[in-house]
């Protein structure tokens, strides 16, 4: 039954899904009639509008080559009207920012037609109008920049440039900030000449450069030489500088001047303080000190010796503003440098920059070499003292080599060998002053001896020189380094500042062998033995108590350890050989073996030779008394020992005599007591009669 009932609800399914199949077959056959329809109308739908679509399409095609025919149009027009529209400001000059936008678009539409009438229409009057005033514009343009350049190129204040110049804080390697204290143009200005550049190179018009060239020449000539009138009126103390500093100077004498004759007073820069720091004032404190305690004498009593030609002298102010000169050119060369920025393209740079600082490069350089003639001319007149500033100028000037070279990088070979042209004439211009101290000193006869054997001029003044060499061990070190004699005795391991303090030593060293040397050649000239070795001794004496007063000793032994003893062994010998013009006197009273005293009586014969020693004796004493009251023992220790020795060496062989025949009746009482009298204030005071060695 259930099968039955089953089937039957099956069948009745089948049915319903038969009905769902014909009622969904009828559907789709309408939708194909809808379909093919809608289609049937799209055709005739596209065979209306696509004609009129191309039309259009057409028609937008003519709107849009009719616009760009118009504008075409309006530009030709343009360029026909441009000389008109624009000729009242082309005619007229770019003032200011905004006027210089104005003018440059101006320019920017003359180029345009000028370019459009060459391609379209070469032969037109159109092309000549524009190419004229646009040539007209371009000559406004160049003008104005020049006329820009002359107005703010101005010279730098000197006050400034000796600011910078000797800034104790620009011994640092560091120098943008000395740039960036000299301001030449403010900002729109420096605006506004890159643009007038940057079109003048945009048409290919360099000869603005030229101009640059010329005009910031001129400039940077003007301010150098506005920084020496301001050296040469005294100005230049005034910026910076330490009121009521005292730097010792020399005053110039025929030969080795004394320090101790001039110390000019004025207002120095810390910078030039510390190139300058001779201690002079100090040096000459303590000499005038301590022979003023040996001797009573005062080393200012002195007169120089007159200068024919006062302008050959070469002082350290004058050293002192070459070198704040070569300095400031320094900085005046790197802001040339900076400012060229975006004005003048790249690789223009170096030869624009060139001829910007040709002038006064040469100048300096000019200058350098007049300062060196003159010092030769120092040099010939044995002024050696006056020639010791330019070794810490030469000392500073070759720590700025490498500044210059890296400043002037690029330029002409000849050009950037003008900085070595000054270092090498002050160099070889040092080298020559030491080599002619050694010279002078050997060949020294400029002045006679002394007649009293006191310590020779040129002793004095040859130690007075050393001791001054020793502030410039860092300046002089480095020229001896140069000089093969002196280099090749140093060890290659020994480094600065001792090779300096070594190679010091070895000069002074050969300087006092050449002073000694002379001392002694010049002493024979002496007809009297006493006074030659007198003169000697004083002079050697001179020579090592100067040398153990001062640092000379320390830097000598360096190079001689033995120095001092050999000094001793000096003055011993002088003095030996000074006490044997003693002898002369002794002859009389001793070798009297042949006298015969018998029984407290002599024969006459032999009283007679007795009577005519003491005579001779007398006489003789008194010849050398004449001749030793003239002579001179500066130093007070000196003179007091050879006193003590020559009273050692005379009165013990007197009084054995005198007492061997004080008894023997040869003569009256009182001319025995005399005659002792005479010899033992001969024997004591012969050589006590000093003056003045300075």
């Amino acid at each position: 039954m259930d099968s039955i009932g089953k089937l039957e609800k099956e069948r009745q399914n089948l049915e319903a899904f038969k009905e769902q199949v014909q009622r969904n077959n009828q559907l789709s056959d309408k939708m194909v009639d809808i379909l093919t329809s809608f289609e049937n109308r799209l055709g005739r739908l596209q065979q209306t509008i696509l004609p009129i679509y191309n039309e259009m399409e057409n028609l937008q095609l003519k709107k849009t080559n009719i616009e760009k025919t118009m504008f075409a149009l309006d530009k030709v027009i343009m360029f026909h009207d441009v000389c008109p529209t624009v000729e009242s400001i082309i005619l007229g000059r770019p003032n200011g920012s905004d006027g210089l936008n104005e003018y440059l678009d101006a320019m920017e539409k003359l180029r345009e037609a000028q370019n459009y009438f060459e391609k379209n229409n070469p032969q037109s009057v159109e092309l000549e109008n524009v190419s004229s005033l646009f040539k007209t514009g371009g000559d406004s343009i160049q003008r104005e920049f020049k006329e820009i350049l002359l107005k703010h190129s101005r010279h730098v204040q000197p006050a400034i440039l000796v600011d910078i110049s000797t800034n104790d804080d620009e011994l640092v390697a560091d120098d943008s900030s000395s740039v960036s204290s000299i301001s030449h143009f403010s900002e729109i200005v420096s605006s506004d000449l890159i643009r007038l550049a940057d079109w003048l190179i945009s048409q290919s018009r360099d000869e603005y450069m030229n101009v640059y060239a010329r005009v910031r020449a001129n400039t940077l000539t003007k301010s150098m030489t506005t920084l020496k009138e301001y050296q040469k009126t005294g100005s230049a103390g005034s910026t910076n500088m330490a009121i009521g500093q005292t730097m010792g100077s020399p005053s110039v004498k025929s030969k080795f001047p004394h320090r101790s004759e001039v110390t000019v007073t004025r207002k120095t820069s810390k910078r030039i303080q510390h190139v300058f720091e001779k201690k002079a004032n100090r040096m000459f404190l303590k000499a005038s000190q301590t022979l003023g305690q040996s001797t009573g004498l005062n080393l200012g009593t002195r007169r120089p010796t007159l200068i024919e030609n006062r302008e050959d002298i070469v002082d350290e102010q004058e050293m002192e503003n070459y070198l704040i000169s070569v300095i400031a050119l320094q900085k005046l060369m790197q802001a040339e440098l900076s400012l060229m920025v975006g004005i003048i393209p790249i690789k223009h740079h170096h030869q624009v920059f060139q001829i910007i600082i040709q002038e006064s490069l040469a100048n300096i350089v000019h200058e350098g070499e007049s300062l060196a003639t003159r010092a030769k001319r120092c040099i010939h007149r044995k002024e050696f003292a006056n020639l010791f500033v330019m070794f810490p100028i030469l000392k500073h000037l070759a720590a700025m080599k490498s500044e210059f070279e890296r400043t002037m990088e690029g330029c002409d070979p000849t050009i950037r060998g003008q900085y070595s042209i000054i270092l090498n004439t002050l160099h070889s211009t040092g080298v020559r002053t030491l080599e002619e101290i050694v010279e002078s000193v050997r060949t020294d006869n400029s002045m006679g001896l002394p007649r009293d054997g006191t310590v020779y001029q040129l002793t004095s003044d040859v130690l007075v020189l050393m001791e001054q060499l020793l502030d410039y061990i860092d300046s002089v070190g480095p020229l001896l380094a140069q000089v093969p004699l002196y280099n090749n005795m140093v060890s290659h391991h020994v480094t600065p500042p001792e090779k300096y303090k070594y190679l010091l030593g070895l000069y002074i060293k050969k300087v006092l062998s050449q002073l000694n040397l002379m001392l002694v050649n010049r002493s024979d000239s002496y007809s009297e033995p006493g006074v030659k070795y007198l003169f000697r001794l004083n002079n050697c004496h001179y020579v090592v108590k100067s040398l153990q007063r001062s640092a000379l000793l320390d830097i000598v032994s360096l190079t001689e350890p033995e120095c001092e003893n050999t000094y001793d062994e000096m003055i011993a010998s002088h003095k030996k050989s000074y006490q044997q013009c003693w002898n002369r006197i002794l002859g009389f009273i001793v070798n009297l073996d042949d006298v015969q005293v018998v029984n407290g009586r002599l024969k006459d014969k032999d009283r007679n030779i007795i009577k005519e020693r003491f005579s001779g004796f007398n006489k003789e004493i008194e010849e050398v008394l004449k001749l030793q009251r003239g002579y001179t023992i500066p130093d007070v220790e000196l003179r007091e020992g050879l006193k003590r020795d020559n009273k050692e060496f005379v009165l013990p062989k007197y009084s054995a005599f005198y007492d061997k025949y004080v008894h023997l009746q040869i003569f009256t009482v009182v001319v025995y007591q005399k005659s002792r009298k005479i010899c033992q204030v001969h024997s004591s005071s012969s050589v006590c009669y000093a003056r003045s060695i300075l």
